[in-house]
């Protein structure tokens, strides 16, 4: 009880810093495109009759380019104005048919020839045809393409991980194109499904170089209007979508950082969807007539980093203790209101190859002393956690988290030093090469395969971007790049069962848990759907009733 008074005394002190934060005078809004600020609410430019559809953010996206950026809010926006050669079918992680109508894969997994949809324009009014994909894809996997991804400062992309293995890419005729990759890949499909394989039109990447990061030009539902940042992002519907025109005039994402100003937004109508809600507001938005909660098993999970090549983390002892020293089934129930389950790996329970023996580690404060004495810190140590404020889907409670935690580790010895970044500044720290300090950290998946949580957070290769603790073990390695080519399901399993128990015993994360994903829309909003991946797919079915 005195633990539990001690947390929401604390929470409630980061909560008046928050408020206060917020109430704060605003920066000027500076115009991305379009070359005008904008001075009244992107809403007050409604014609009368047209329908607007407004979805609330915690945090300003970082890029709007889907080569060049990884992380949700960049993510939530790019899912409406771009499509991938596949798609994930809906209320799935399962691809099927995108801006390619079918494919063939040869014999031994390595070449994949697919059939473009034809008659599909990108909103600058170009085609979308055989030598625009082959042009996106040299964008993507060619250093010596002008525009070539990598050539930005501070950029982070999922291209390795997508299109790494790609090795030659073929114009079979105007719609059908071959792409070869060096060695089977089985989650192949399903990632080139992924909000971050979108196809970007040549002509704007041509136009714009590398700010077509702020000016992006897709083939999706939607057609990118303004972006004012930190305030809004504003849309208008492509009415020649190839998937079928949107039922709502324009789509807006509006910045708001501060989750009880969300809700009030939400409860008088000036946004339709919250992307994140916070878990102190489900009952009051169930019990809201006017509002609708919707919740379903997320894939993600969430939890703190620890450096792997920093004193005293290089000792798997320490890393282990602090394990044991977080009351994780306590902060589930009160922090994230039972919407979470305590997390054992780096992977969700969910997932194809997660052990079915594997267990969390067990509160267990004496132990956590224990192993700190046995690694040499009998009296703990002090050390810096970098963090952020706004909600996330893996982790809708923000920068509490780390509060909670920092309670629990004190009562160890264990003294955290919590420094607050803003978004995008937490983002280019933490995945920095040279960063050494602990970190908040999560993850919602993107394909729906175990590949993309533990290659991408736990292997060598992805250093410093996506494992940002900088763990590395060879036998891992080993055995995640093997799962990378194997195409059986069963043997696949097995060696995820191998790399997720090897994850747990090493402690690279202080594990928490995994979060449900959560969505609150007003009950006017019809037509929205979940899907495991979070993304905004298939927003040309939303309507306004």
């Amino acid at each position: 009880m005195q633990k539990r008074l001690i947390v929401l005394l604390s929470l409630l002190v980061v909560l008046v810093m928050a408020l206060s934060a917020y109430a704060a005078p605003a920066p000027a809004a500076e115009t991305q495109a379009g070359g005008e600020e904008a001075a009244a609410p992107a809403s007050a430019a409604a014609e009368e009759g047209e329908k607007i559809l407004v979805v609330a953010l915690g945090a300003d996206p970082t890029s709007l380019d889907p080569e060049s950026v990884m992380n949700n809010e960049s993510g939530f926006v790019m899912s409406t104005i771009f499509d991938g050669l596949t798609k994930y079918n809906k209320g799935t992680s399962e691809p099927g048919p995108g801006l390619a109508e079918s494919w063939e894969v040869s014999e031994d997994g390595t070449e994949y020839t697919f059939k473009l949809r034809e008659g599909v324009k990108f909103h600058d009014g170009t085609d979308f045809n055989a030598d625009a994909a082959l042009a996106e894809l040299d964008r993507v996997i060619n250093p010596d393409n002008p525009y070539y991804v990598y050539n930005q400062e501070g950029v982070h992309s999922f291209a390795t991980f997508t299109w790494g293995l790609v090795t030659g890419t073929e114009k079979i005729d105007d719609y059908t194109i071959k792409i070869t990759l060096s060695e089977p890949h089985a989650p192949f499909l399903a990632s080139i499904a992924m909000v971050w394989s979108g196809m970007m039109s040549p002509a704007a990447v041509e136009k714009y170089g590398f700010d077509v990061n702020y000016n992006p030009v897709g083939t999706g539902p939607f057609k990118f209007v303004e972006w004012v940042r930190n305030d809004h992002i504003t849309l208008e519907a492509n009415p020649d979508y190839w998937g079928g025109a949107p039922k709502v005039d324009k789509l807006i994402f509006r910045v708001v950082p501060e989750s009880s100003v969300r809700l009030l937004k939400l409860e008088q109508g000036e946004v339709d969807i919250l992307a994140d809600v916070n878990p102190e507001d489900y009952t009051r938005i169930e019990e809201n007539a006017d509002l609708t909660l919707l919740r379903q098993p997320g894939l993600t999970v969430n939890g703190l980093t620890m450096p792997f090549e920093a004193e005293p983390f290089t000792d798997v002892r320490v890393r282990q203790a602090l394990n044991y020293a977080v009351n994780k089934d306590e902060m589930n129930e009160f922090l994230y209101k039972n919407a979470a389950i305590t997390a054992a790996t780096g992977m969700p329970p969910i997932l194809m190859g997660y052990p079915k023996d594997l267990e969390p580690y067990p509160y267990d404060p004496e132990k956590a002393r224990e192993l700190l004495a046995e690694a040499g810190y009998p009296d703990g140590f002090d050390f810096t956690l970098l963090c952020y404020e706004n909600p996330r889907g893996y982790n809708p409670v923000g920068i509490k988290m780390a509060v909670a935690i920092q309670e629990y580790l004190a009562e160890v010895g264990v003294n955290l030093k919590l420094e607050t970044l803003e978004w995008g500044a937490f983002l280019a720290t933490r995945r920095s090469a040279d960063n050494q300090d602990m970190g908040m950290v999560g993850w919602s998946g993107d394909n729906g395969d175990p590949d993309n949580f533990l290659y991408e957070m736990f292997s060598t290769d992805m250093i410093p971007v996506g494992n940002t603790s900088h763990y590395s073990n060879p036998e891992l390695d080993d055995i995640l790049i093997t799962a990378r080519t194997v195409t059986d399901p069963e043997e696949r399993a097995k060696l995820y069962e191998q790399a997720a128990t090897i994850i747990h015993d090493d402690a690279p994360w202080l594990f928490v848990n995994h979060t449900l994903q959560v969505r609150a829309t007003r009950a006017n909003v019809d037509g929205f759907a979940l899907n495991p991946l979070q993304m905004f797919w298939y927003m040309e079915d939303v309507d306004l009733k």
